[in-house]
């Protein structure tokens, strides 16, 4: 079975620009946090998850600091029983030891046995359940521009109703053509861009009045309902956790 696992270690910010594969690539994190953008949405991928990349899907990616995992490449052929659509998942404990076990050998499957590990990635991949830690982007041209002016200033509190007037759409338009194209109200898209951000500005050590305040938040309570609503806990425990669990991951490989 044509699949090729590395390990990898990334002591600094590491930034990659747009690019495509002919392979199918799944991108694991054990340590660290990574985001990865594709025309088509945003994702973040935190320690213990990973993310699939369909073959010929162009995407960037960025680390948050030190960042320890795996990519494995799988040839298109074999793609067809996993995901046709990027997605987030958490990586299984079987997943990280079959993963493990297909990097130590350098190169594709060359035996029974090694094939049958590779299955087991496979499997793995396909029946994971995608976890919603992503941010899809609309195709509209209107709502394109609005979403990517919200992205790059995600403290601009203006409303629906000011975003309809400054693109020239009817704020009824706006309002169905967004859920209709990302399946989030135009206050769930934004709160989830905000979420997205913040988990990374957490990650590189901002703390969480900082955070906050940084993405348009003047009532700090308000901002951490919003982030336990989205991600089930508050933003300190999340930090705290991700932090345990790099730690463990690292001691773990060491």
């Amino acid at each position: 079975m044509p699949l090729l696992a590395i390990e990898q270690r990334d002591r600094a910010i590491r930034e990659t620009a747009p690019h495509t594969h002919t392979t199918g690539q799944l991108i694991a994190s054990l340590a660290g946090l990574l985001s990865v953008s594709t025309d088509g949405g945003s994702w973040v991928v935190p320690a213990t998850h990973a993310i699939w990349i369909p073959p010929r899907v162009a995407h960037a990616m960025m680390s948050h600091g030190a960042f320890a995992g795996a990519m494995v490449y799988i040839a298109e052929q074999e793609c067809g029983i996993l995901h046709q659509m990027p997605c987030t998942f958490r990586v299984s404990s079987l997943l990280r030891e079959a993963v493990s076990r297909a990097a130590s050998w350098g190169q594709p499957p060359r035996n029974e046995m090694e094939s049958r590990v590779a299955a087991v990635i496979l499997d793995e991949i396909a029946t994971s359940p995608a976890e919603p830690i992503g941010l899809t982007h609309p195709n509209d041209p209107r709502l394109r521009r609005i979403t990517d002016a919200i992205l790059a200033q995600l403290d601009d509190n203006r409303s629906l109703e000011d975003w309809a007037a400054w693109s020239g759409m009817a704020p009824r338009t706006l309002a169905r053509r967004l859920v209709a194209e990302t399946g989030f109200s135009f206050s769930e898209w934004r709160q989830r861009a905000r979420t997205l951000r913040a988990i990374q500005l957490l990650v590189e050590g901002m703390s969480v009045t900082t955070t906050a305040i940084e993405l348009g938040y003047e009532n700090i309570s308000a901002f951490i309902a919003m982030f336990r609503r989205i991600m089930g806990v508050t933003p300190g425990q999340y930090v705290r956790a991700q932090t345990l669990i790099s730690k463990e991951a690292i001691s773990r490989s060491s």
